[in-house]
């Protein structure tokens, strides 16, 4: 498997963090995901792999394409942060697992590996 240098990853926050562990909430601070459907696109590292496998359970992770990558920059700016997002409940709504499933199973957390863009363009009004 080869890995382009410049691969990014987007990480949205699906759900809040009532009784989870403070490690978690630590890493949302870290991410700086402290609402519901925010977006951050980070270069991919081992460091932000592990950040996002930590909040699996309450985040949907993957890697973006350029072209999404450029839309959310287009429609969605978001002050001087390059990489912040704030987008919208997507259109359809969730998987039909909803947010308490993760995305093997039919859910709509976790890892979506390439999948990640289809759900930004639905969050994208």
């Amino acid at each position: 498997m080869t890995e382009k240098a410049d691969e990014m990853v987007a990480i949205i926050r699906l759900r809040g963090t009532i009784r989870s562990s403070p490690e978690v909430r630590e890493t949302f601070r870290l991410l700086g995901l402290y609402r519901q459907n925010y977006c951050v696109v980070m270069k991919k590292t081992p460091s932000i792999e592990g950040m996002a496998i930590k909040i699996k359970d309450y985040a949907t992770f993957g890697t973006i394409d350029d072209d999404t990558y450029k839309l959310l920059l287009e429609k969605r700016p978001e002050g001087k942060e390059k990489g912040f997002f704030r987008l919208s409940p997507p259109r359809g709504g969730f998987e039909k697992g909803g947010i308490k499933r993760h995305f093997n199973s039919g859910g709509a957390l976790g890892d979506r590996k390439n999948k990640i863009g289809e759900l930004i363009r639905r969050m994208i009004p």
